[in-house]
Parts: structure tokens; sequence; C-alpha cells
């Protein structure tokens, strides 16, 4: 009897130090409140999210086999030009990976207690909130859109985007600090050289402010930037193209104002020649059948009634 008492008591002291132990690091957890993108841990490794942005259609489904694997999702945070990853845990919010799929690709804040083990940082969720839309569905809506865009020239004169109504545009949003960038300027000179006389003309757009200007000259200098450069453009002003917020992001707009293509992460001469080439097309066909019309009605006009 004394020996079943003395096992009991252990096992009460026991328990009691467990749930002393849960509830100290429970109280020592650290509240955090953080802001980035709804990802799968595995699916973002994939790529150089600096390079590539995450959210295309083989992300998404990707996220969906490593949910049916119980593959935990996390919050990519934007530091910089880089990201750090936090990998998601269940806090008030329980729900297991298969749920989460809902926000993957979506900008989020969320708010937790924080932790760390083996080299990675984790966040049990206690508040999420979406903030943004996945790229593929920011895309979609942009498409079509006449967004306009002002900033100001390297010597301060405003410019507007509209200016260029009538030319098709290649709009390209970079910085002097994106590695990604300075890789992909070389094609968008080359299609500035192609394309100027059939009416294309290449604009970039620098997140560097008019007070480093000296940093954005020796950018063009180096790169052989051949286009006009406008500085000061924001992560609000790409949302409204589409893109972001990671650099860089390219559209193509059409003549009428109106975008035709939208490319987060770093473009390709190839892509531009492809995007280029059919709205060329288009218009020489539009044209043509313009002629056509008009011809018609010359015709029918000289008919004596």
């Amino acid at each position: 009897m004394k020996h079943n008492f003395h096992s009991a008591l252990l096992s009460g002291l026991m328990l009691m130090l467990a749930s002393i132990s849960v509830s100290a690091q429970e109280a020592t957890a650290k509240s955090i409140k953080l802001e980035g993108q709804f990802v799968c841990s595995v699916c973002w490794l994939e790529a150089d999210r600096k390079t590539t942005a995450y959210g295309t259609a083989a992300d998404m489904d990707c996220a969906r086999e490593c949910a049916e694997n119980n593959i935990p999702p996390a919050i990519a945070v934007r530091e910089n030009d880089d990201y750090r990853l936090v990998l998601v845990e269940e806090g008030k919010l329980k729900k297991p990976p298969e749920t989460w799929l809902q926000y993957i690709g979506k900008q989020v804040r969320v708010a937790g207690r924080a932790r760390s083990a083996d080299g990675k940082q984790f966040i049990a969720l206690d508040e999420l909130t979406v903030t943004g839309d996945t790229l593929l569905a920011q895309e979609a809506a942009a498409i079509g859109t006449q967004p306009e865009l002002t900033l100001k020239d390297l010597f301060g004169v405003e410019q507007k985007l509209s200016a260029y109504r009538g030319k098709v545009v290649v709009l390209n949003f970079w910085a002097t600090w994106c590695v990604p960038c300075r890789k992909e300027m070389p094609d968008l000179a080359a299609i500035q050289n192609e394309y100027a006389a059939l009416g294309v003309q290449v604009v970039g757009a620098s997140a560097d402010v008019l007070t480093d200007r000296q940093k954005v000259v020796i950018f063009i200098k180096e790169t052989g930037i051949n286009f006009p450069v406008w500085v000061g453009a924001t992560t609000e002003e790409m949302k409204r193209f589409g893109l972001g917020p990671a650099l860089p992001g390219t559209v193509v707009i059409g003549r009428d104002g109106k975008l035709l293509a939208v490319k987060n992460g770093v473009i390709t001469r190839d892509y531009l020649k492809k995007q280029i080439d059919i709205l060329l097309a288009s218009d020489t066909k539009a044209v043509k059948e313009e002629i056509a019309s008009s011809r018609s009605k010359v015709a029918a006009s000289s008919v004596p009634s």
C-alpha cells in the first residue's frame, strides 16, 4: 500500500512538473507580429525567390501535394532583397495543413508565439488577416486595366505613363540594389533597339529615390540602359499593375494603355519578343481590316442610286 502511495505521489509530481514546464515555455514564448506571403515551406525552396516570385500555378499544385502529406506552411517575410522563412504551427488557430491551402500565395498579417529550434524559426498562429491576393489573382485582375503611373525622371521632372499612349510600352520595375534586375537589363536594351522603330518603348521604373541619382546613373552606365528611367516607384504602385512585392517585375502595355501581359520575376528577351510580336501582328490585322472596311464604304458610296 505504501509503495502504491509513493508511486501515485511520484506520478502526480511528474505531471505537475510537466505542466509547470509547459506553462513556463508558453509564458516565455515571445509574442510577435509578422507580415509576409503565406507559402508552402517545401515548394518555396524549389526556386530562387530573389528572381522567381512565388504563387504560380505550379506552386499552387505543389502546395496541394505537400498539404496532403502534412507538410506545414510558412510565412515568407521579406527583408531587403531577401526572405526569411518562418514555419507555421498551430496556436489558437488550430488547422491541419490542408485547411491552410486557402491562404497559400496570399499576403498576410499574422500574430502568434515564436520559437527557434534546429536553426529554424516557428510561429504558433493566434491571428491571421489577409492583406493581399495571390500573384495569379493580381495578374488576372490587372489584365485589361489602364493604370496610371506618375514618377520623376533623373532631372526631377514629373513623367506620366499616359504620355506614351499610342505606343506599346514595356514597363520594368527595378532597383540598383536588386541583383536579378541587373541581369535582365541587356535583354531590355536589346528590345528597345529592335522594336523602337515599330512604336515600342521600354521604360524603367526604379525603386531608388531621386536623392540616390548618382547610384542610378552609375547603374545605367554599367548595364547599358538605353531607355528612359524614372525613380521613386513603390510596392503599392507595382500592385496596381498586378506585380510584386518582389523586384523585378515587368508589364506590357498596349497602345490604348491597357495591360496585356504581367510578369513577376526576371524578364527575358524571348518572352518579350513573343508578347510584342503577337501584339504587333494584331495591330497589323486591325489596320488591314480597317483599310478593307474603308474601301468597301467608298465603293458602296460610288454606286449610283
